[in-house]
């Protein structure tokens, strides 16, 4: 999938449209739509062709629990747009987004669901709100986040790793931990597949790694006390804590943006973004969010420690 040609006007007015609308008319769904069911799934593409010879895949994993619908309404009223604009105006020329929704294995009737790798506004669109905000969720304290990583590592095909050895990006939005393990009874039940056994959340991580480069990204600072470090365990710098679900799709353009060579740092990421007009407060909590992960990568901006050398002087020498 992924044909197409993206029209930011188009795109634009689709949002514009349903900026006042209430959540329940923008996303209709009362159950998994029929193209988004997973049983069964053998994969999802994102192929070159002819209008993009360079695809880049970035899967947008979205949690649909309690109150995470927040970001899906967020995209389908304002920033999807914003976040396309962003990534070919800074020379991302082929990127092709898919969306999953993401719930709970144990106890929601649509733990995961998922969409097609799209390029152009309308289908992009559709997919996001084609999704069911069930709004429910597990016991406190976990989400299946790990099926979608599953879904990652084994039922993508991609022409960038294929053709030219290049990762996708995975980007995850949550407030819960993974669970610690991958059932091989929920991924029976869910995908109608079989493991051997349960697989450590370490495994599928790394498994995922090889395909895509996942990142978690938590809305808000107020709910990072809850799974940050869990999954800072398994991802490291690669969690991303927010300020507000507002800044999600400027972290995600500046991540993909950094990462590809197209921004050199932090610094220019801000100082685009404020000349793009955005408010100082969001330009400040988008940065802050990023020093960590852009501090490992030696991307932040911070001129490079030197090491001074002072001249030895032999004992006895001198006045």
């Amino acid at each position: 999938m992924g044909f197409g040609n993206y029209s930011f006007e188009a795109h634009r007015a689709l949002a514009d449209a349903r900026t006042e609308a209430p959540r329940q008319t923008v996303f209709r769904q009362t159950e998994t739509h029929p193209l988004m069911r997973p049983l069964n799934l053998r994969a999802r593409e994102a192929r070159d062709s002819e209008a993009h010879p360079r695809s880049l895949p970035i899967v947008l994993a979205l949690d649909v629990t309690g109150s995470m619908g927040e970001i899906p309404e967020l995209l389908a009223k304002r920033q999807l747009p914003l976040l396309m604009k962003a990534l070919l105006d800074l020379g991302v020329a082929d990127p092709q987004v898919l969306f999953m929704a993401v719930g709970d294995a144990f106890h929601d009737r649509a733990p995961l669901q998922i969409g097609q790798f799209e390029s152009t506004a309308e289908l992009m669109d559709q997919w996001l709100t084609w999704s069911f905000i069930e709004g429910r969720g597990g016991n406190p304290g976990n989400e299946s986040y790990e099926l979608a990583l599953h879904v990652a590592a084994r039922h993508l095909e991609l022409d960038s790793l294929r053709l030219r050895g290049k990762r996708g990006y995975l980007f995850l939005t949550g407030d819960e931990k993974p669970y610690p393990q991958l059932s091989k009874v929920a991924v029976k039940q869910v995908l109608g597949t079989d493991l051997d056994e349960d697989t450590p959340l370490a495994a599928v991580v790394e498994e995922a790694s090889r395909t895509v480069e996942p990142y978690f990204l938590i809305p808000d600072l107020a709910r990072r006390a809850g799974c940050e470090r869990a999954w800072r365990v398994c991802l490291g710098d690669r969690v991303i804590a927010m300020e507000s679900p507002l800044d999600t799709t400027d972290v995600i353009a500046a991540i993909v943006a950094i990462a590809e060579g197209h921004l050199p740092d932090l610094d220019a990421v801000a100082k685009r973004l404020a000349s793009e007009g955005r408010p100082r407060e969001r330009v400040g909590a988008v940065f802050r969010a990023l020093v960590p992960w852009a501090a490992s990568i030696e991307k932040d901006g911070a001129p490079a420690p030197t090491l001074e050398v002072h001249a030895s002087v032999p004992i006895g020498v001198g006045g």
